[in-house]
């Protein structure tokens, strides 16, 4: 059996990651299919390859025991030590960069090396060129059980070996006691052996490219789920809920939540193409997801126009008030180039707010992965609040980014279910 080597996930992931075409996909399995049948080849040549030693041990010693004329003994010897110098070669072989490169002419070395040099050494030797059914026929029995892979291989292996007969058959041109015994029924028997073998491994090698191809297209099925997963949830809620699909809802001390508005979208919305807004609307908070994952902030959601994100989540951090004003900033910059590029007037009004919050996942149609409590609602108000191309921040994260970053006092404002508050201006890194 062909089984999938230990690269095989990451190339998964590089053909989805790079959003290959359906053709490419193919094309690329059909490479790493390639590949496989290749290993899988090399190290079933290995195993032929230790078995025909140990094979040609047992013959050499056979036929020395019973053979009753030294001479013969010295004979079967001589051929048998032939045969094993051979084959140890090609194992050897099995093991370089010739072998891992070349396995086709291994696999022809090691079946000519038993049916093809012991009938020249035979000849050589006794000028007898009766056709070797028998070591022919185990040795093509053992290919196509030990290696069921190329079966036109196969194939070329068995046309080899009787080219290499009837060439010999004419070089020599013997005479036969029997012909009819070696070219009537053995004959066919042999030529019924080689078809069955060739057409078994042809079943075998397609039975297995099938199985291959249904078991790649499940597994990237499979890593396209879970990446559609990980668009929806954090990594590790993600496999918490694929464990234990159970109510998922986790406490954090301290976190810093940022929620961001684009100012003026509403009513560009008015005096522009459906298609357009959504275009433009996409471009921006694909700018800001990629910014989020430079930064390693979560993105929670976007509602409208509004972009949420948060740090300290689900993996607790002492640096998440420090991230999300990076990201803040970055944010900034990311409009104002974005502005350059597309000749547009945007600006965003960013609220940011610490404290303690409850996250969970919620729904059983659409879910999502969200976050409650009253930090929550005040960085909502730092945003709701603030001013058009400003962040603003609490006076907790102020107390959190005031030796690094330069914040700037806004002064006591009211805020909507709050009462007045302190808040301040983040202006940049100090």
């Amino acid at each position: 059996m062909i089984h999938p080597n230990n690269s095989d996930k990451t190339q998964l992931d590089a053909l989805i990651s790079h959003g290959m075409s359906h053709r490419q996909t193919n094309n690329n399995l059909a490479e790493f299919y390639k590949e496989q049948r290749q290993s899988f080849m090399l190290k079933r040549l290995q195993l032929q390859a230790q078995i025909m030693l140990v094979a040609g041990l047992t013959l050499i010693t056979f036929f020395s025991w019973t053979n009753s004329q030294v001479e013969g003994k010295i004979y079967a010897f001589k051929i048998g030590i032939v045969v094993e110098l051979f084959t140890l070669l090609c194992w050897g072989l099995c093991k370089t960069p010739i072998g891992r490169r070349y396995p086709d002419l291994i696999f022809l070395s090691l079946c000519w090396a038993v049916t093809c040099v012991v009938q020249i050494d035979i000849a050589l030797l006794f000028n007898s060129l009766e056709p070797r059914n028998n070591i022919w026929t185990l040795m093509f029995l053992t290919q196509a059980t030990i290696i069921p892979v190329q079966w036109w291989m196969h194939l070329i292996s068995q046309i080899g070996t009787i080219i290499c007969y009837l060439t010999l058959y004419i070089l020599y041109n013997p005479t036969l006691k029997n012909p009819s015994a070696f070219y009537g029924e053995q004959g066919l028997y042999f030529f019924w052996t080689c078809t069955i073998c060739v057409f078994s491994v042809y079943l075998y090698e397609r039975l297995r490219q099938k199985e291959f191809y249904a078991r790649k297209a499940m597994e990237l099925a499979q890593q396209k789920s879970e990446m559609l997963l990980l668009n929806i949830l954090p990594e590790m809620i993600a496999e918490q809920l694929k464990q234990q699909p159970t109510t998922i809802a986790d406490s954090f001390l301290e976190v810093t939540v940022l929620f961001a508005d684009i100012v003026g979208f509403t009513e560009l919305s008015t005096r522009t193409s459906p298609a357009a807004l959504v275009e433009l609307l996409n471009t921006i908070f694909c700018l800001f997801d990629q910014l989020a994952e430079r930064h390693g902030v979560e993105k929670i959601k976007t509602i409208g126009d509004a972009y949420m994100a948060v740090a300290g989540l689900p993996n607790q951090s002492n640096t998440h008030a420090p991230t999300i004003a990076n990201m803040a900033l970055d944010m900034q910059t990311a409009i104002a180039t974005f502005n350059e590029e597309n000749n547009q007037s945007f600006c965003i009004r960013i609220g940011i707010s610490t404290g303690p919050v409850v996250a969970g996942v919620i729904g059983l149609k659409k879910f999502a992965y969200d976050l409650w409590g009253d930090t929550v609602n005040t960085a909502s108000r730092m945003e709701s609040h603030g001013i058009a191309g400003s962040i603003q921040v609490c006076e907790a994260t102020y107390q959190l980014l005031k030796d690094k970053y330069l914040l700037e006092k806004r002064g006591l404002i009211k805020v909507k279910g709050k009462g007045e508050m302190m808040t301040y201006l983040l202006k940049g890194i100090n």
